[in-house]
Formats: C-alpha cells, structure tokens, sequence
C-alpha cells in the first residue's frame, strides 16, 4: 500500500468552473505533482472540490467531528466549545477510519497554519466566548462564570485567557439591551484582541447587534436577524468595512419554524441577498450544536449541504455557495494551507459522482472522501450510533 494516490480522469473545480478531466496526485498529506509509483483513483470525469469548510459549529463530542468529516467537511470553525478542558478531551482523540490508513482526531485551537497530518476534519475555536451578564447564554449550564464580561477595563484580561487556552480568534455575543456587554465592552474587547493578532467574531442576531460589531470593527458576524431584513445602511457598512458575514441560514430557519414564525425566514434570506448583491463576503455556516436550552440543533456535516442550497435559494451562484465554503473560509480565517487544489496545499478533497455547479444538490452525492490524505467512508458507510 503506498502514501501516494493520483486521483486521474477528475474535473477538477478552480473556484468558478470545473477543468477539463485531469490528475490530482496525494502525497504525505498534501497536494502532489508527481504520480509515480502512486496507486490510482479513476474518477471518471466525477467533479473534484476542496474539502467544505463550515464557518460556524460547535463541537459536542467525537460524534460531531466524526459526522462533519463523513459529509466532507474537511475543517470546521467551532464559535464555542467550554470549559476548556472539554475542548482539551476532544483534542487528539481517535476519528473514523476506513481500513486505509490511520491516525487521530486533529481538533485543535492553537495556531492558524500550517499542513498537519490528521485522521479526519480539522477543527479551529473561539474556546469560551465573551457574554453578559444576563443575556440568553448566561443561562447555559456549561457556561464558566469567566464568559461574563461586564467593563472594558476587563478585556484585556479575558483575551489573555483564552490565548493561554489556545482559542484561535475571539467571539463576542452582542445582545445590546438584552443583557449583553455593551457597547464600550465590546469594543475594548475587540481592540484587545486585534492588538494580540485575533480576530474577533461577533453573534448579531438583531440588526442593532450587527451595527454594534460594526463599531467595534468586528471581523466577522455572525447570523443575521429573523423577522427584519438589514436596512441597505447597514448592508453598505458591511461592505465598506469589508467585515464578513456568516448568515448560518439553516439555523436562522430553524428556529423560525420552532417558534412558529416560518415567514420570519423570508427576511433572513433577504438579507443575504443584499449581502451577497453588495458585495459583501459571505460564509457557509451552520452553527451545528447540541446545546442544551437551544431551540434548533442542525445536524453536523449534512446541515452544511443544506447551508449551500439555502444560499444558492438567496441568490449565490453555485460556484459562489461553493467558495463559501471552500477558497473564502479558508482566507477569512487564515487558513493559507487549504480552501483550494493547488500542489503543496491539505490533500483534502471530495470527489462526487454529480456535478454541483448545474445542481447544487450534487454536494450531497459524495464518492470519496480525503482529509490530509487520509481517506474515510462517505455518510452512507458510517455506522456509529450517536
């Protein structure tokens, strides 16, 4: 059995359009150039992605991660996991293998590159997030009472807490009049972060939340509000201060439909339509969980092909969903290893039997599966109860 795979005959997407049928070679866990001696994959003209990134989960157990990486989600964001020694159990345990080749879990949140050899998806975090005192996530079970933040003279102090965790950016929950940090907080803790190398995401669910993060000079958001569509002010903001916005669509019509108000959805996806016909960059993302008190819990790694069709519905391009969830994530974050097929990048791929740019729903009809060059079953071969 060798390391080396070339994958011949695949259409390989670009970030806009499939390539003629060619060979993508996997050597020591990146992309190659050279197949010599390497065993061969006969695509058969099948389509060839980047592994999907989804901006906006947050891991539960080994459950999660091994359900992410079986749906192709080749690296997944996490904008919450806590206390700190839950993400630190999670760390390095055994992922999902097929026989072919081993290895372990690499779910990690310290650093932002680098090629590293792993068994299955690749996970970044937030560690604990940065809430008030008596907003919705004061009131989670798990949450440590070191989440509470409440004057900007202690910013400082909680960036430097989670940089000795390892948290790889920073997130806020903005909840302006609903028991949120205010608005100096916020800002104080975004500039702690930056002045540290972070960057910093905003939850705004409301759109004097999102002007709130724009204050702050918020790398990201995410979410956008149920119910009200952003105002073109705002959307003209966003793209003026090329901030990123995460929509998390399949959760927002979640929790539309849990609380009996499925025509709030309408403006959600409205939103993203004037993000997206701004200009503004738009990120696929779930926001995956299983937190208790939560009204709606996608699924981990299928939700995320859902995320793809529900951005497509809101006007995105297939080739747009796709870089979503690929090329863009990967540069938002920072991740300079992955995002794209190019020699000397992650061997993480998924080869499907369908071609997504004429269907989006072809996501869905994975082949093979390779993270870091370590293949794994696709969602119909995994048999692991929850």
């Amino acid at each position: 059995m060798t390391d080396r795979i070339a994958i011949r005959g695949a259409r390989v997407f670009d970030g806009h359009q499939l390539s003629e049928p060619r060979t993508v070679v996997i050597a020591d866990g990146v992309i190659g150039t050279d197949p010599t001696g390497a065993e061969v994959v006969e695509a058969d003209g099948r389509v060839l992605l980047p592994g999907l990134i989804d901006a906006h989960i947050h891991l539960h157990d080994q459950f999660t991660v091994q359900k992410l990486c079986s749906y192709g989600v080749t690296t997944a964001l996490d904008m919450g996991t806590f206390p700190p020694q839950r993400l630190a159990t999670l760390r390095g345990a055994p992922g999902p293998i097929d026989g072919r080749s081993g290895g372990t879990t690499d779910v990690r949140s310290a650093g932002t590159t680098g090629a590293r050899s792993t068994a299955t998806t690749d996970v970044r975090s937030a560690g604990t997030p940065a809430i008030g005192p008596d907003g919705l996530h004061s009131r989670i079970p798990t949450m440590p009472a070191d989440a509470v933040v409440t004057r900007p003279d202690q910013a400082e102090s909680f960036v430097m807490a989670r940089l000795a965790e390892g948290s790889d950016y920073l997130k806020i929950i903005a909840d302006p009049g609903e028991g949120g940090p205010d608005q100096q907080t916020v800002i104080a803790l975004a500039t702690a972060a930056h002045a540290h190398g972070m960057r910093v995401v905003v939850h705004a669910v409301s759109q004097e939340a999102v002007i709130m993060a724009l204050d702050a000079d918020a790398d990201v958001i995410t979410h956008v509000p149920l119910g009200m569509a952003l105002d073109q002010q705002v959307v003209a903001r966003l793209a003026a201060a090329d901030c990123t916005v995460i929509p998390t669509l399949t959760m927002m019509e979640g929790i539309a439909g849990a609380v009996g108000q499925p025509a709030g959805f309408a403006a959600s996806r409205l939103s993203v339509t004037l993000l997206h016909q701004a200009g503004v960059r738009v990120l696929a993302g779930t926001d995956t969980n299983q937190t208790p008190g939560v009204p709606f819990q996608p699924a981990p790694g299928a939700s995320l092909h859902h995320e793809l069709e529900l951005l497509v519905d809101a006007g995105l391009t297939p080739a747009d969903a796709l870089q979503a969830a690929t090329h863009l994530a990967a540069q938002t974050f920072g991740l300079t290893d992955r995002g794209t097929i190019k020699p000397g990048l992650r061997a993480d791929l998924i080869l499907l039997d369908d071609n997504p740019l004429t269907n989006i729903r072809a996501t869905r009809s994975i082949h093979r599966i390779w993270t870091a060059g370590t293949e794994h079953p696709p969602p119909t071969q995994i048999h692991t109860a929850h």
